[in-house]
């Protein structure tokens, strides 16, 4: 059977609990992560065959990490086990990783140290019918982005479908490098882009009129969402579905959150769904993307997979940790809650 392949940055996310509780009880939760294999997690987790590719040293926390992925059914037959160290970032308990206080720490990983021409895509792509990588891969370096480039490019040639979740870290893009000069020269072998308005300004140049203020009407980000994806649309025609999450934080702490699709000309638009709390915010984005993918391989209609990424997505909200451990119930009954409301 054909296999979905995810390839980007593994991660161990130190999440310390704030003003130095974790020095006292002697406690720092140490979570796997990284935006390519948190979408990975969940496609398995859904039943998906899926694999994954990234770049570990060969050390016993590797070792642990790969049969911890075997056990939860990720195909780690292509991880390149090369280079020195697992990449780190910190970020404080129930903070978002988008939040200035993100520390990363991925200088000379594995992942960042790949070369061009080391990895075998022919022979990793044979059993492969879709490929998702965010734009958090160009981040790192050109050099990484010349082996993304060469994935894509024997991807194309195998007309493997291509998705890209348009993640902009600002701490990722140093030395002067232009996302919006480098990502779209990935992008415009994609089939599928997922993001929102403000990473698709930033990232591809698509232009943008409106601010994140909490007091601009629903209708008018719905409108917004419009414009960005027929400028995908122009300005990389391989893709012919552009999807967007919107997510406001409330006055009390807690979330409001919508997403979008649009294909064959027509934008879908799911519940707008609430909550006054949140748990943790890492990973709600990898589980929209996750949801598309799952249900765009099984050919549902455009609704139904807007629904189903949104409620993941929604759903992640409220769990520990970088990874869903969600089920389809679970998503479908969030999904049942606010058709009925």
């Amino acid at each position: 059977m054909k296999k979905i392949l995810c390839f980007g940055e593994l991660l161990l996310r130190m999440s310390p609990q704030s003003n130095g509780v974790w020095l006292q009880q002697h406690q720092l939760p140490v979570y796997v992560g990284g935006a390519e294999l948190n979408v990975a997690y969940a496609l398995a987790q859904w039943n998906m065959p899926v694999a994954y590719c990234t770049a570990l040293p060969d050390n016993f926390l590797a070792k642990d990490i790969i049969q911890g992925l075997k056990n939860d059914g990720i195909d780690t037959t292509h991880i390149q086990m090369q280079g020195k160290r697992i990449g780190l970032y910190f970020l404080e308990q129930g903070t978002d990783v988008k939040n200035k206080h993100v520390y990363f720490d991925r200088e000379f990983s594995s992942f960042v140290t790949l070369q061009p021409g080391t990895i075998h895509w022919e022979k990793v792509l044979e059993e492969i019918n879709w490929i998702h990588f965010s734009a958090i891969v160009p981040a790192l370096n050109d050099t990484v982005v010349k082996v993304c480039e060469e994935m894509l490019q024997v991807a194309s040639q195998k007309n493997i479908t291509i998705s890209l979740d348009l993640n902009f870290r600002a701490s990722l893009w140093q030395n002067n490098r232009n996302p919006a000069n480098i990502v779209p020269v990935l992008a415009k072998y994609c089939n599928v882009i997922m993001g929102n308005i403000w990473s698709a300004n930033t990232l591809l140049g698509a232009p943008l009129q409106l601010s994140g203020q909490e007091d601009v009407e629903k209708s008018a980000y719905l409108t917004h969402a419009v414009s960005t994806a027929e400028y995908i649309l122009q300005h990389f025609p391989k893709c012919y579905t552009i999807a967007n999450t919107f997510r406001f934080d409330t006055f009390n702490g807690g979330i409001q959150y919508y997403g979008t699709l649009y294909t064959n000309g027509q934008l879908y638009v799911s519940a707008n769904m609430h909550c006054t709390s949140v748990k943790d915010r890492v990973g709600s984005g990898d589980c929209f993307m996750a949801g598309l993918i799952f249900g765009l391989i099984q050919q549902k209609d455009p609704q139904t997979i807007l629904n189903f990424a949104a409620a993941a997505a929604f759903g992640k909200l409220q769990e520990v940790g970088d990874t869903t451990r969600q089920t389809i119930a679970d998503i479908q009954k969030t999904i049942q809650q606010y058709a009925q409301s």
